[in-house]
């Protein structure tokens, strides 16, 4: 295998900036990037560079921006770079059969998921919600399917009580950095040594919809908190409070001194208020609601919200 290697890197958000960090300071020369189209952002909605391009202009690395990967003209364009890999990381387009054969070594993803259990565009925000102990960072061969490529190197970390999706983003960001060097030093014996997805142990990480942040007080505590841990950073579960959205960015179940709840009042009633937060009856039990933001207004303490309005036996919908 030559070394260095010559790299293309494709990625778009701040998840695929630690790995191109990496390989900028590592032996390997990346030769070219590819990166989603400039998009509107903020609230002038002005066209903004992805974190990607920022790096990579930064180095002066030469920049791809095509709208599809399927054209001759792009795959051309491609197979002119003469990579000996390219790497992809929550790139954003799909990779045609054509443009996976054109790097001497193929195409590697880098996947914030044990494969084969969560495949898809939300792998970090479903496996909180599902209420996983585990999680990490797959290498994978791609391949023409969605997540099914052969399996070349993996590195696994535990989701602990505190995790939402955005910690552990951050860690999983770091590790696919360390995996994706790790696997590039013995990519030949790895690629001998790949193993297949069992197709049997798949599931399938949907993309999320705001929609589904809304939470419903009449499941459970254990499933609200997850979910709620899940979908922050974005979209954020809420609720309704006098007919404006509540967004609730961080709660906690009951401890088991705590283990109390009013099995004859309505699910979303509010139970009561004291430094913990905002106690909340669920289908069976408390869930202490801490950290909460009004329509219009910053993220707050739940108690600083409740402080001036009288909030016990009110009810969220």
């Amino acid at each position: 295998m030559p070394s260095p290697l010559r790299i293309v890197f494709a990625g778009t958000p701040e998840f695929s900036v630690a790995p191109l960090a990496a390989l900028l300071g590592s032996e390997h020369q990346v030769v070219a990037v590819y990166t989603q189209p400039d998009r509107p952002a903020g609230r002038g909605q002005k066209l903004t560079a992805s974190p990607v391009k920022a790096l990579a202009l930064a180095h002066n690395l030469p920049v791809y921006q095509p709208l599809s990967l399927r054209t001759p003209e792009a795959q051309a364009e491609l197979a002119a770079l003469q990579a000996d890999v390219m790497v992809v990381v929550a790139y954003g387009l799909i990779l045609p059969q054509a443009v996976l054969g054109i790097p001497t070594f193929g195409c590697l993803n880098i996947h914030a998921s044990l494969l084969p259990r969560w495949r898809g565009a939300a792998p970090i925000q479903r496996a909180i919600e599902a209420g996983d102990v585990q999680t990490g960072i797959t290498i994978m061969q791609m391949d023409v399917g969605l997540d099914t490529g052969d399996m070349l190197y993996k590195l696994q970390t535990t989701i602990e009580a505190v995790d939402t999706a955005q910690t552990v983003h951050d860690r999983l960001m770091q590790m696919g950095a360390q995996a994706l060097l790790d696997t590039l030093h013995q990519l030949p014996h790895l690629q001998n040594q790949a193993q297949k997805q069992n197709e049997a142990d798949a599931t399938y990480a949907h993309k999320l919809h705001k929609e589904e942040a809304k939470l419903d007080w009449q499941r459970p505590a254990l499933e609200l908190w997850r979910k709620i841990q899940a979908f922050n950073p974005w979209p954020v579960a809420f609720c309704d409070f006098q007919e404006h959205p509540l967004r609730i960015w961080q709660a906690r179940l009951a401890k088991p001194n705590e283990s109390f709840g009013d099995a004859t009042a309505a699910p979303g009633t509010i139970l009561k208020v004291d430094k913990s937060g905002i106690w909340v009856q669920t289908a069976d039990q408390a869930l202490c609601l801490q950290q909460v933001q009004a329509a219009g207004k910053k993220m707050i303490n739940a108690y600083d919200f409740a402080q001036s309005r009288h909030l016990t036996g009110q009810v969220f919908k």
